[in-house]
């Protein structure tokens, strides 16, 4: 097992290499919606590509995860297949919040053999969903 160290510093050198692999700038937290973000995950069991609404009102929560729910079978057929669903995902913390995912089991940040798998898969499936949500942002965020 590594300390705490050398897992923080190997995670750095993780996240560098994905960068210099995939060098551009993703949408994550820039979606223009409050609570509403695109994240990488990483852990030493799996890899994950995450939309976590997070919004403080769970009407509002609710009404873009249902939106978002709406497009899943144009998200299956031309994005992104094997999105999870969850309206009412329990993080860390014990807030409750709405989140879709899809993931990469099997592999870990600290096996540096799993890398390349873990950044093409990181690339391969935000893209998809950043190029659905620059393609369906408008009906997404119109709620009221």
């Amino acid at each position: 097992m590594y300390s705490r160290e050398e897992s923080q510093k190997l995670k750095r050198e993780f996240w560098v290499a994905f960068a210099e692999k995939y060098p551009r700038k993703w949408v994550l937290y820039d979606t223009k919606i409050k609570d509403f973000s695109f994240k990488f995950y990483v852990d030493n069991k799996k890899a994950q590509i995450l939309i976590d609404i997070e919004h403080r009102s769970d009407e509002k929560r609710i009404a873009y995860f249902e939106k978002l729910e709406s497009l899943k079978n144009i998200l299956d057929e031309e994005f992104i297949k094997d999105l999870v669903f969850e309206k009412n995902y329990t993080i860390e913390s014990g807030k409750t919040i709405s989140r879709i995912w899809v993931e990469k089991s099997g592999v870990g940040f600290s096996n540096r053999n799993n890398w390349d798998a873990i950044f093409d898969f990181f690339f391969e499936k935000m893209n998809a969903l950043e190029m659905f949500y620059l393609e369906y942002d408008e009906f997404i965020k119109d709620i009221e």
